[in-house]
């Protein structure tokens, strides 16, 4: 009895406390707001240690003219008569027995700080920036003076048609096309008061000039053909170097310019240059011009045989003892006897038309192997494999194999030509060996090793 006596007096002391607890709370709420509040109790969870409780509220819609406080992210106190947006969260605290608020978790969600400045920019336009605004509207809906402002304004930017043709007018009288600067580049090189500094310059844009087929054989019907010619006779290498370099340009792949060079004693001019002394940077574009000239061109082939053209550049071969004039030659001779050989085998066709034929029938008045046989430059061209440049090797391989038909005889009653084929094989085919390594299999090495053994077969047999 007395156990159930003290649990009911300690009962009865709870419920005591509870109900001084709610009025108290009924008396702090009837003294802070005079306006009706819906507290919806914050399930999940309390903040301050117990001390607060957090709620939604709702205000009432007869509010009339409320002082609405803009909630933010932490809590603020809400003061008498302030009301709050709906979905804000609305707290009491129990220690100041004041009211807070803060935005609610889906006002949260979207309320960045970009919202944020937005919203006080747009709540504090002033005036005059509102005046501005009505008039740019003003202008916007009036279209025929914002077109007239916009015709002005793009008027001022460009110039008059007229004053537009009329300085294209007076441009084209400026334009030269490339006839007239040859023609007044002729004029000035004629001059008695050009010096020999200019001439170089002018030969220089000659040289450009007619790498063009068309501006080529303008420069001939000018008369340009032969002030090149004088510029070679000249006494001064460089410009005997210069005029050499246009001629040669002047001609390559040019039949037209090619058959006017030669009319114009071009032929005779340079072999004249080449048997006399002159410096090796003369001679190298001398041999430029004359290959150029030679090549894809019979006649020419012709008279340069019959005019010693073989004998000269022997001479020049034996005198030459750096192996850059030697290759040049041995270049020029490899394509004159290939081209002959190509024409030839093109001749076996059934069907040709009539300008081959006569290629065929020129080519053949072309006796370039027995020259080249009584000439000695079957034992000439091998001394260019002693060279240890590699490019220099190769040509001259190119050049033996070309001429063996004619030449087999004197290359194996040459005391060291089978020799020296050997070392460079060997050589070579260590050299092939680093190109595999690296990954190269048909590589450079590779075809100077193939030209080798083809000139060996051809010995052996």
């Amino acid at each position: 009895m007395e156990l159930i006596s003290s649990r009911a007096r300690g009962a009865a002391f709870l419920l005591l406390l509870l109900l001084l607890h709610c009025c108290q709370i009924d008396t702090i709420l009837g003294q802070k707001s005079d306006r009706a509040l819906t507290v919806v109790e914050n399930t999940e969870g309390r903040e301050g240690g117990g001390a607060d409780e957090e709620a939604e509220v709702s205000v009432d819609e007869d509010e009339g003219d409320l002082e609405v406080v803009q909630p933010t992210e932490d809590w603020q106190t809400l003061k008498p008569g302030q009301a709050v947006p709906a979905g804000s969260h609305v707290r009491l605290n129990l220690q100041t027995g004041q009211r807070e608020v803060k935005l609610g978790e889906e006002q949260l969600k979207y309320w960045t700080q970009e919202h944020k400045e937005t919203e006080e920019h747009q709540s504090t336009i002033s005036p005059v920036e509102l005046k501005r605004a009505m008039k740019k509207m003003k202008e916007d809906l009036n279209p025929v003076s914002k077109d007239t402002h916009q015709q002005d304004s793009v008027a001022s930017k460009y110039r008059p048609l007229e004053e537009l043709r009329r300085d294209m007018a007076q441009l084209d009288l400026l334009v030269e096309t490339d006839v007239q600067i040859m023609k007044r580049l002729l004029d000035q090189f004629n001059s008695s008061k050009c010096t020999t500094e200019q001439k170089l310059s002018l030969l220089l844009e000659l040289e450009y000039l007619v790498h063009q087929v068309d501006n080529a054989q303008t420069l001939s019907s000018m008369g340009g053909l032969q002030l090149i010619l004088e510029g070679l006779n000249s006494t001064d290498f460089r410009l005997q170097e210069s005029s050499a370099f246009v001629l040669g340009s002047a001609v390559s792949s040019n039949p037209e310019v090619q058959v006017k060079a030669v009319e114009c004693g071009a032929l005779q001019t340079l072999l004249t240059i080449l048997a006399t002394a002159q410096p090796i940077r003369v001679k190298k574009k001398v041999l430029f011009a004359l290959a150029s000239l030679l090549r894809n061109f019979p006649y020419a082939q012709r008279h340069f045989l019959s005019h010693g053209g073989l004998q000269v550049l022997s001479e020049l071969f034996r005198a030459d003892g750096g192996g850059v004039l030697r290759t040049r030659i041995v270049t020029m001779l490899y394509d004159m006897i290939s081209e002959k050989e190509l024409i030839s085998q093109a001749g076996l066709d059934l069907v040709l038309d009539a300008s081959h034929e006569e290629r065929v029938r020129q080519y053949s008045e072309v006796s370039l192997q027995g020259e080249l046989l009584e000439k000695g430059w079957c034992n000439l061209v091998p001394q260019l494999l002693e060279s240890t440049e590699h490019d220099y090797r190769e040509k001259a391989l190119r050049a033996l194999l070309a001429m063996a038909p004619m030449c087999l005889d004197q290359y194996r009653s040459h005391s060291s030509l089978l020799g020296s084929l050997l070392s460079l094989r060997d050589q070579y085919q260590e050299m092939v060996q680093s190109e595999m390594i690296v990954g190269e299999e048909n590589g450079y090495y590779a075809e100077i090793v193939e030209l080798i053994n083809a000139l060996h077969v051809k010995m052996k047999r």
